[in-house]
């Protein structure tokens, strides 16, 4: 009943997006110039990463989606905003002429990661004011927020934007990077995976040691909840007096980039749709489950989590 609801969720997200590159092609030989493998290119490949891959998660859920970024006046933010277009998301992208979008490349030979190269800058303050602005707009168009930080320079001011969208009664999902989380205080809930929160409360000897030291956490940003991705052991989220767990489901790990975007989107739909704490990260572990077994940044549909449910 849940999945039927989607359809009238509108998400708002805010963050660093990203065109994904894929060179897709053969490899028979190895360099003579040295010893790495030559790629025979046979197929080009671009697709929405970083925030855009969350609103592009979500709208393939059905959720209305709207997105606000960041990028260059050049080819990758045309082509972003062609994609985004494609896939029913209204992307307001304030076009800053000074940086280059961020590019994620990838040579991809016998179904494998061989190569990524990374192209980005950080967007001026005056661009960024801009977002801000835009953020204060679209705000009262929305259910619910989803900040997808990724460490570009995009949400510099996301402690306001916190404070603007819950003094308007708007839950804020936030997907951290970094070690100061002190900026993400006041958040619904954060998403960060087992790598990232031990890089912040320290290394844990234990199951109760981690939840202890989450618990800690959780009460020291004055969130409602955190949710730890763990990879293998599933994942776990934390609330008052509550903990929730979910195994990670057994099948064949493809490729486990944009897993937390998947995570973050379905997540925020359910809650949007009106799910409990329990069923929203169930339901967020099935898209994990399904999303891991494809390659690159690639997305979950409806169908496919109720086909699994």
């Amino acid at each position: 009943m849940m999945l039927e609801k989607i359809s009238q969720v509108r998400l708002l997200v805010v963050g660093d997006v990203m065109l994904d590159r894929y060179w897709f092609g053969d490899v028979s030989r190895i360099s003579p110039e040295a010893p790495v493998p030559v790629v025979k290119v046979e197929r080009l490949e671009e697709r929405p990463g970083g925030a855009a891959n969350v609103a592009r998660n979500a709208a393939a859920l059905g959720a209305q989606t709207a997105l606000i970024s960041v990028v260059g006046e050049d080819d990758a933010g045309r082509a972003l905003q062609r994609l985004l277009q494609e896939g029913g998301i209204a992307a307001h992208l304030q076009v800053d002429a000074e940086i280059d979008t961020t590019v994620k490349l990838r040579v991809i030979g016998r179904q494998q990661q061989l190569l990524r190269i990374d192209f980005e800058t950080t967007p001026s303050h005056e661009v960024l004011r801009a977002k801000l602005a835009e953020f204060e707009r679209q705000l009262a168009h929305c259910d619910i927020v989803v900040l997808s930080d990724y460490g570009k320079g995009g949400l510099t001011h996301i402690g306001e934007m916190i404070r603007l969208a819950r003094a308007a009664a708007k839950p804020v999902l936030v997907d951290p990077k970094g070690d100061d989380w002190g900026k993400y205080a006041g958040a619904t809930v954060m998403t960060p995976n087992r790598a990232e929160l031990a890089g912040v409360v320290g290394r844990w000897h234990s199951e109760t040691d981690m939840l202890q030291k989450a618990e800690k956490l959780r009460g020291e940003l004055g969130l409602d909840a955190l949710l730890v991705t763990r990879s293998e052991e599933g994942m776990s989220l934390l609330t008052d007096g509550h903990t929730y767990h979910q195994a990670a489901l057994a099948r064949e790990v493809y490729d486990v980039s944009g897993a937390g975007d998947t995570v973050i989107a379905t997540l925020a739909v359910m809650l949007a749709a009106g799910a409990e704490w329990a069923e929203a990260i169930r339901v967020a572990n099935v898209a994990a489950g399904i999303v891991v077994g494809k390659l690159g940044t690639a997305v979950v549909s409806r169908e496919e989590i109720a086909g699994a449910l």
